[in-house]
């Protein structure tokens, strides 16, 4: 049985651990405010990682490693430092992206997202919500801190588990239905948390994100309860999603809206967007010239 945690000074008493799939789906720990552990990218090119603001050209263990440590260095990730505000975008239509968005429109009250050093979290403020999501990609695990949490719910925002750093989507929404939010976001990782999020809240905004590896079972439950699924690097999302789904929106990585939510979604984001745009008709999916290799 697990101890108790208690809090003392900018951490729980717990061991300090970070679990993140990033940059290729290269595993990543990080603990105490270093990188501890790095796998190789099973990716050998990715056209979002060239763009990074340490960009990585070359998929291997050292770059993964430098971006990251670029990371904790610039914005504090995984670290009782982590700044959780940002007003830019990184891409047209990443979860972030689309969640602010729609939060400024007003066709969505709140995001339930995951964020290093909180865990599960729901947030109201635009510039938040692309903060923590647009700098975080496939948290798997992380250690709490008091220093961020406060940050979170000073802000208006709730914690899940602030001892634990809880990973809980679903119960995330929960609570986000249980405070009096009506029309929730939610990024989801796994086939079996987007399901019990739409058992519990039939009106939430279901994204998948992080489908690099996919399999076909685990993304056909997705189709069934999703508004939205992200291509990232996967195979089967081009082959089984794509031709199901009523918009894309880009090409390099591309974003699928299964439902007229999630197509409501993404063309709220297009109004918000300054530069040029093409809106055809075509049978989806529709690729480009840059792409992440190999699909998996």
């Amino acid at each position: 049985m697990q101890p108790a945690c208690s809090i003392k000074g900018d951490r729980i008493s717990q061991p300090d651990e970070h679990i993140i799939e990033a940059i290729g789906k290269s595993r990543i720990i990080v603990s105490n405010g270093r990188v501890q552990q790095v796998t190789l990218p099973i990716l050998t090119d990715c056209p979002l990682a060239r763009r990074f603001a340490c960009p990585v050209a070359e998929m291997s263990e050292d770059a993964v490693r430098k971006n990251i440590k670029n990371r904790i260095t610039a914005f504090g990730m995984c670290t009782p430092s982590r700044s959780l505000y940002d007003d830019e975008a990184f891409v047209g239509f990443g979860a972030s992206e689309l969640i602010s968005s729609g939060i400024r429109s007003g066709m969505l009250d709140c995001a339930v997202i995951a964020c290093d050093g909180a865990g599960t979290v729901i947030v109201t403020d635009p510039g938040m919500v692309q903060g923590i999501g647009g700098r975080m990609s496939g948290l798997i695990k992380t250690t709490p801190y008091p220093r961020v949490v406060t940050q979170i719910v000073s802000s208006g925002g709730r914690v899940l588990d602030e001892k634990t750093g809880l990973l809980d989507p679903a119960a995330g929404v929960s609570l986000a239905i249980d405070r009096g939010y009506k029309r929730p976001a939610v990024t989801v990782v796994y086939a079996s948390d987007a399901e019990k999020v739409r058992n519990a809240a039939e009106n939430a905004i279901i994204i998948a994100v992080h489908t690099t590896g996919i399999s076909e079972e685990d993304l056909n439950r997705f189709n069934e309860v999703c508004d939205i699924i992200t291509g990232c690097a996967s195979q089967a999302v081009r082959d089984i999603s794509a031709p199901k789904s009523c918009l894309q929106a880009g090409t390099t990585v591309p974003v699928f809206a299964m439902t007229s939510r999630g197509k409501n979604l993404i063309l709220g984001r297009m109004k918000e967007i300054g530069y040029p745009l093409l809106v055809t008709h075509a049978t989806l999916p529709v690729g480009g010239p840059n792409q992440p290799t190999p699909f998996v």
